[in-house]
């Protein structure tokens, strides 16, 4: 039976390649993110190009209001969700005394707390079904807080927390929670001129999480750690 699939944070690079990947499977998946002009050429691919078939969900995840509509158009499209990715992130690259609070609080708003609405979501679906999955993508900052980047690290800090409590909560529901590190810089969709080795592969990364979809429940990773070993980028 296909999945129903929504990404949340879908942009150039990874947020495509997972759109990708799952549709790949057959799955139907929703794209939310403010962008509705590349959702829409990203849809128009993927269903011209996978078995599985997209859905355009212009969304700011920073709206409660947005996420609840979101999700609602999803169900009438697809039905229930059986799979959540919270991939969204916004912060800009500012220390302590530089950083806006304005700026702080979107990061904490398009992060872990769009996160935890998107959650409330999808889970109340599988709780109700057959159960599903849901997966965090994490960075270096998730578990290492970095200089200058006070907002990125807190955020990622408390998706991290909330993915470790749901896990907990939700394991023995049937309901599989993941965060993934991601230690190490995606590479560009535009690829890149010199030392392409240090980069991490988004197609590679999205196999990964399509992994955990299948997992078995009787035994779940809760975390994964993505890195190509190559210290010589600057983690995020």
């Amino acid at each position: 039976m296909p999945r129903t699939a929504v990404i949340a944070g879908v942009g150039p690079g990874l947020g495509a390649s997972l759109a990708e990947r799952f549709a790949e499977e057959g799955c139907s998946v929703a794209l939310l993110a403010r962008s509705e002009a590349y959702l829409d050429g990203l849809a128009a691919r993927l269903d011209e190009e996978t078995p599985g078939e997209a859905l355009t969900v212009p969304t700011d995840l920073a709206e409660p209001s947005d996420i609840e509509v979101a999700f609602a158009e999803t169900r009438e499209a697809f039905g229930d969700v059986d799979v959540l990715v919270n991939h969204a992130s916004a912060a800009s690259w500012d220390g302590l005394l530089e950083q806006s609070t304005d700026d702080f609080r979107r990061a904490m708003a398009v992060g872990p707390e769009a996160a935890f609405r998107c959650s409330q979501e999808a889970v109340s679906d599988m709780l109700d079904g057959d159960g599903g999955t849901v997966i965090f993508t994490g960075a270096t900052t998730s578990v290492r807080g970095r200089a200058g980047s006070v907002g990125f690290s807190a955020a990622k800090f408390a998706c991290r927390g909330l993915a470790q409590s749901m896990a907990q909560e939700l394991g023995s529901e049937g309901v599989h929670v993941a965060h993934v590190v991601l230690d190490g810089v995606i590479r560009p969709p535009d690829g890149v001129e010199d030392d392409a080795d240090s980069y991490l592969d988004p197609d590679a990364i999205a196999e990964r999480y399509w992994t955990l979809v299948e997992q078995s429940t009787d035994t779940m990773d809760f975390e994964v750690h993505i890195t190509n070993g190559n210290g010589t980028v600057e983690f995020l």
